[in-house]
């Protein structure tokens, strides 16, 4: 087996779009940088999550939301062309070819080898190659782990000669299955169940709890529910699949067992039942930490078990916030803070300081890309509560909105505003309805910036867009 070492600034295990910001960071701070991968570059959210879905999605919307305009639903009333539809999620996915990616790195001046990266003690990266060549990486100043997560598939006897679908088999399919069971009621279940259902699948979803979304405004999980429902999707709350078997033959189809006794037979099933941290593999058990664990972080994402601040956890990985762009944000954190330390400078931890990712805690944003869609920043009520928090909490109808009738007919969608009584400031937002994804980034602003309500009377928003759903709020809070 063949052998090499080099020596960097800092490595970084994991090309997905968290490494790639924290070698970007790095590179911008004067430091000589190695990027590690044992699949594409770009990872998950390039080739079989948040690209490829809403490559699916997308189609799936446009024309939802051309149905409600007067004038067009005859000529979009037709079935989705299939065919079209994943051709555009193949753009999107870039056919599952990195070459572009490649080639950013190489122009940041980022180095690049491929492999499994394994840390091998404090400060040290072993990396074998799929033809089994080794090579030895060493870091002067800091080892950042952005390996993301995997799908933590329920404990089922012989699963795997089911041949679930997990997200990667659903967003990369070929054609759409007759028979779809979707088990989950998250972000990734009801997305894949609004894609499938609108290319033409019977979809059933089962649903261990008794609601959508469950991590959000009640509300949000209700409407979301009524669309899917509205557009043939069985949803079955309270059901558990206690075994799922593959049967040969020319139906090849699966046969799941609830554990109400009843017997479901689908085409394909895909769990969307949550996700395990990427580090079984990683070589943690050499710097004393235990591996399939998430890696416990501080607020500079330096992984706060092991000595000297030389490791950190960035993304995914460390489970602060389980969304592509807060793992971005906690990549540029991470850069900032490595280059100081590397600078020999002290670390800014004021609460919004460059080197702390307070926004983990207090203005995580997200969409959920369905029929109605939902964007949410910062606290719900539930974790108000939780809290301790006191809150006001202000609701609109945004179907109310001007912009919202011009949006389409019969529109449909609620939005709530929370409002923190001690400073008068808005600590969470939420939006459900068509096209309220790109009211969101003025709600994080809001939120992060810990802008004083009587403030926003000042932010005007114009006539006639949906965004005037903030003067309505303002109005109500008011009284």
């Amino acid at each position: 087996m063949k052998e090499s070492g080099r020596t960097y600034d800092v490595v970084v295990i994991g090309a997905g779009p968290v490494g790639e910001n924290v070698a970007d960071r790095t590179r911008a701070a004067g430091l000589s940088t190695v990027v590690v991968e044992n699949e594409l570059i770009g990872g998950e959210c390039s080739f079989w999550a948040c690209e490829p879905s809403k490559g699916l999605l997308r189609p799936v919307l446009t024309r939802a939301d051309a149905t409600r305009m007067p004038g067009l639903d005859p000529a979009v009333a037709r079935p989705l062309d299939a065919a079209a539809v994943f051709a555009h999620r193949d753009e999107m996915a870039a056919h599952w070819k990195d070459d572009d990616q490649v080639e950013w790195l190489a122009g940041a001046g980022v180095d690049l080898v491929r492999g499994q990266g394994r840390l091998d003690g404090p400060r040290r990266v072993t990396v074998t190659s799929a033809e089994g060549a080794r090579t030895v990486l060493e870091a002067r100043h800091a080892v950042a782990v952005c390996t993301g997560t995997r799908p933590a598939l329920p404990d089922l006897p012989d699963l795997a000669a089911a041949r679930p679908w997990t997200n990667r088999e659903a967003t990369s399919a070929r054609q759409v299955p007759g028979r779809l069971a979707v088990v989950g009621g998250g972000p990734v279940a009801v997305e894949m169940s609004t894609a499938f259902r609108a290319l033409g699948a019977q979809v059933t979803m089962l649903v261990r709890g008794a609601r959508l979304l469950p991590r959000m405004e009640p509300f949000a999980g209700e409407l979301v529910a009524t669309g899917l429902r509205e557009a043939g999707v069985d949803i079955r709350f309270g059901r558990v699949v206690t075994s799922a078997e593959r049967r040969g033959g020319p139906d090849d189809e699966v046969r799941l067992t609830l554990d109400d006794g009843d017997v479901l037979a689908v085409d394909e099933v895909l769990f969307a039942t949550g996700r395990a941290p990427r580090t079984d593999d990683i070589g943690l058990e050499t710097v004393g930490l235990t591996p399939g664990d998430w890696l416990g972080v501080d607020d500079s994402c330096t992984v706060t078990a092991v000595s000297e601040g030389w490791l950190y956890g960035v993304g995914d990985v460390n489970h602060r916030a389980l969304l592509t762009h807060q793992g971005k944000y906690q990549a540029r954190i991470a850069g900032a803070v490595i280059g100081a330390r590397a600078d020999g400078r002290t670390l800014d931890a004021r609460p919004w300081g460059p080197h702390t990712a307070r926004a983990d805690t207090v203005a995580v944003p997200q969409v959920v890309f369905t029929d109605p869609e939902v964007a949410t920043v910062g606290l719900t009520t539930i974790d108000a509560e939780r809290a301790g928090r006191e809150v006001k909490v202000v609701d609109y109808d945004i179907a109310n909105v001007a912009g919202a009738t011009q949006y389409g007919e019969g529109y449909r969608g609620r939005a709530r505003m929370l409002v923190d009584r001690d400073r008068d400031i808005v600590v969470g937002v939420t939006f459900v309805g068509p096209g309220v994804a790109e009211l969101l980034h003025s709600a994080t602003v809001v939120v992060a910036g810990e802008t004083h309500v009587e403030r926003l009377w000042h932010a005007v928003p114009a006539f006639p867009t949906i965004s005037e759903v903030w003067l309505r709020l303002l109005e109500t809070y008011r009284g």
